[in-house]
């Protein structure tokens, strides 16, 4: 899966708007035009390299507006506002940090994700999935493949839009 593909699946599980998206990538910190949000919504070339369209910065960016969006911006012990993280070092933590922020934004339990990919046909145990979710300096920390990421967007989306569900 390349990053602009995330965004596709997301907004469209989530049934999130173009305006809205917009919004999303400003809450981020990502300031995008109508053209490049177009450019993030069309499908790239199988054979291109992960972050043709949508770079990593900006596919956290996303992620982190969502959480803002969703649940609002969070406040330290001093009452300011905390500067949301920028996780994704590498490209194998792309997908990690998606269900991370995924998880944060739309206070979803261990249960969700395991339903989630249910719905989409796998079964996962609680243990592999808690391993996908930990810290990468954890000993029991596993990558997640794309098999993780694009199963529960899609469980996402048969449960969300069941008419629709089929990416």
């Amino acid at each position: 899966m390349n990053n602009n593909d995330i965004v596709i699946r997301l907004r469209y599980a989530l049934n999130i708007k173009k305006s809205d998206l917009i919004k999303v990538f400003a809450l981020g910190g990502m300031t995008l035009d109508e053209v490049k949000v177009n450019d993030i919504l069309t499908k790239q070339e199988p054979d291109s390299k992960r972050d043709d369209k949508l770079t990593m910065q900006q596919l956290e960016g996303f992620m982190n507006g969502l959480i803002i969006s969703q649940r609002g911006q969070k406040i330290g012990a001093d009452l300011q506002p905390i500067a949301p993280t920028f996780d994704m070092a590498k490209e194998e933590d792309i997908n990690n940090v998606v269900m991370k922020k995924l998880k944060i934004a739309m206070s979803y339990t261990s249960d969700d994700y395991m339903a989630f990919m249910a719905k989409a046909g796998i079964e996962v145990s609680n243990s592999e999935l808690s391993a996908v979710l930990r810290r990468p300096d954890h000993r029991n920390y596993k990558p997640a493949g794309d098999r993780y990421l694009r199963n529960i967007l899609k469980g996402m989306a048969m449960t969300y839009r069941p008419d629709n569900g089929k990416s």
